[in-house]
């Protein structure tokens, strides 16, 4: 059951909803306005699943832009929804836009409760009365803060809700997070992605402040895109709502499988492009690095133009050691848009996937004849040549790999880098993080692990 908690700014609609999910998912924040696109957090009562589906405060006397288009989310949620809660501020009483917010509810065919919140303690239960003039039922005194009144308000929407749930989510999906300096094009994607205007687009930067999950199907694959805030240089970082806007982008990469770092075509690659590239790699994930506004590029205006794309190539390989695909995108034009996909669906599938033993063991005997392995003609060691007897995969996600050799102290970390690049060459896992593990021959112990990132 999906359920769309509305309301005016400032009402404490993400308070309730993180009380509600026993989270701290949503964006909460004294400023006003906070929460801007719509975003879907999964809980359950008494066994029954429910979606709350969190959306940005409603002042429908404003008319710029920005506004509107958070009010079009707000309707949209409606539309998706099972049941709506209106949440009020009981401390302020009832204001004009409760009023305008009611007055849209009347008109949906789905039912509708009044949650009234900041109800701390008993003695405030009498402000909840006053919104009995907003013609939707007998509010329901609540506390966000305090976790006062909330298992009431889950009865109610069990209660009022519908019987039969929708069908489940396909399971196990692509999680594909698109991470990035601000305004380099994020939401302009995912929206490019989705083909329809799912989350807020405007030139001002920090318009997106969460990491908002998206769910769609692309070839019969489950994907959920996660819009993310932008993320600035850390010395940039000047208020609280950034810092936690910033940190839940990293939380969405460490919990993707793919993580598309998107850079402005304009600029090329930049140094805070490095930074989140590498970042996202360290968290675990495939990563590729997608230039996007290569649109501009047609008049002549940005700084990498095709020529330049092939140096822009070598830059990121350079300084990157999972050496990420640099892809072209235009989300204004809808260039590379499906090919996108495809490449994102592809490092899933390889960072998730298992290589045969037999392939792996054909793969070392090819890169030791093409380079030996390194000797050692020390007192300690001999004059003793590294032989590789045997690799398997043992994990995935990202993948992890063990090779037996016949003395871990001869392993140079030069020779290491030397086999996780040929892999990368032989089974195409540019941008995939890989774990090399060599154990001694007859040993547990003593491994040398080749962690990337």
């Amino acid at each position: 059951m999906k359920v769309a908690i509305v309301g005016y700014p400032n009402v404490g609609k993400s308070s309730l909803v993180n009380r509600l999910t026993e989270s701290r998912e949503a964006v909460v924040h004294e400023l006003s306005g906070v929460t801007r696109d719509r975003k879907e957090l999964d809980t359950e009562w008494n066994g029954r699943p429910l979606t709350l589906i969190d959306t940005g405060g409603v002042d429908l006397e404003e008319q710029d832009d920005l506004a509107r288009q958070i009010q079009q989310q707000s309707r949209e949620a409606l539309t998706e929804a099972d049941v709506a809660v209106l949440v009020v501020d009981a401390r302020a009483g009832v204001r004009p836009g409760d009023l305008d917010m009611a007055d849209l509810l009347r008109r949906v065919t789905i039912p509708v409760l009044v949650a009234a919140n900041k109800i701390d303690s008993v003695r405030d239960l009498p402000l909840a009365h006053e919104f009995h003039q907003l013609g939707l039922g007998e509010p329901i005194a609540v506390s966000a803060a305090q976790g006062l009144g909330t298992g009431d308000l889950l009865d109610r929407i069990v209660e009022v809700g519908p019987e039969q749930d929708r069908e489940p989510a396909p399971e196990d999906p692509i999680r594909l997070a698109l991470i990035g300096r601000p305004n380099v094009g994020k939401s302009s994607l995912v929206n490019r992605f989705l083909g329809s205007d799912r989350v807020i687009v405007s030139d001002l930067a920090g318009t997106t402040r969460d990491a908002i999950d998206l769910p769609m199907t692309f070839e019969g694959r489950p994907i959920v895109l996660v819009d993310t805030a932008g993320m600035r240089r850390q010395a940039k970082v000047g208020e609280s709502l950034e810092y936690y806007t910033a940190l839940r982008s990293q939380r969405a990469a460490e919990r993707a499988d793919v993580a598309l770092v998107i850079c402005d075509a304009t600029d090329g690659v930049t140094a805070q492009d490095f930074r989140i590239a590498e970042l996202a790699m360290k968290s675990g994930c495939a990563t590729a690095l997608v230039l996007n506004k290569w649109d501009l590029q047609a008049d002549g205006t940005g700084a990498v133009g095709p020529d330049e794309l092939d140096g822009e190539r070598i830059r990121v390989n350079r300084k990157l050691r999972l050496r990420p695909r640099v892809l072209t995108a235009s989300a204004k034009t809808g260039r590379n848009i499906e090919r996108i996909l495809v490449e994102a669906v592809g490092l899933a599938d390889r960072s998730r996937g298992r290589i045969p033993t037999p392939q792996l063991n054909r793969f070392i005997a090819d890169v030791v004849a093409q380079r030996q392995p390194p000797s050692s003609n020390n007192r300690r060691h001999g004059n003793q040549r590294l032989k590789l007897i045997y690799m398997t995969q043992t994990g995935e996600r990202p993948p992890r790999f063990s090779i037996q050799v016949n003395s871990h102290a001869l392993v140079t970390r030069d020779y290491a880098y030397y086999l996780e690049n040929r892999m990368r060459e032989r089974y195409r896992m540019e941008g995939i993080p890989l774990m090399i593990d060599f154990v001694e021959r007859n040993e547990r112990r003593g491994r040398y692990a080749s962690r990337n990132g």
